[in-house]
């Protein structure tokens, strides 16, 4: 009797654990796509500023043309894009080329004294802010449910219930991860 009771005990603990474990598995899965949410979210308003930026900047730059282009076909790319591995490369390609646009639009001092244009590189760089910080909560969450999930014992419930890594939201172009040059 005594040994029936022990066994029920361990196999008690045992269900228990595997329950815990499961349910911060989904807790940590549900962090996941809270976070993609969010990036998904910044990345939308990026993504609506353009079409302003460039229209904004088309009578300055006309002989910059293949630039907005470019853009303006990144952009339709990642809209379509629906998960970070296709996403990442994408927007960071567009983050440049914003980034060449602001970059050319030095040139033109009637451009930079023009207030709509003022007021669309401000937003566009608060929305570059909370993509980062977005980006940033993300991979935090990732990394935690990747932790979780190759580890054991998680590694044996995850695989259970099919739990499964997720993907970081990274910068693909080395370029990227470079310091800028600072020259005097």
């Amino acid at each position: 009797m005594i040994v029936l009771t022990v066994l029920l005990f361990l196999i008690g603990i045992v269900l228990l654990w595997g329950v815990v474990i499961y349910n911060q598995l989904v807790k940590l899965k549900n962090m996941v796509g809270e976070g993609w949410s969010g990036i998904d979210v910044q990345l939308k308003k990026r993504a609506n500023l353009i079409p302003n930026l460039v229209e904004a900047v088309k009578g300055y730059m006309g002989h910059e043309k293949a630039l907005l282009e470019k853009v303006t076909e990144l952009r339709s790319r990642s809209m379509q894009a629906t998960d970070p591995a296709q996403k990442g490369p994408l927007e960071g390609a567009i983050g440049r080329s914003l980034a060449n646009i602001l970059a050319v639009a030095e040139q033109y001092p009637e451009l930079k004294a023009d207030k709509n244009f003022r007021d669309l590189q401000k937003q566009l760089s608060q929305i570059e802010s909370d993509i980062e910080m977005a980006r940033r909560y993300y991979n935090g969450t990732v990394r935690n449910l990747n932790i979780r999930v190759e580890s054991f014992p998680g590694n044996i419930i995850a695989g259970r219930f099919n739990f499964r890594r997720a993907e970081f939201f990274e910068i693909e172009d080395q370029r990227d991860r470079q310091p800028p040059q600072v020259q005097f």
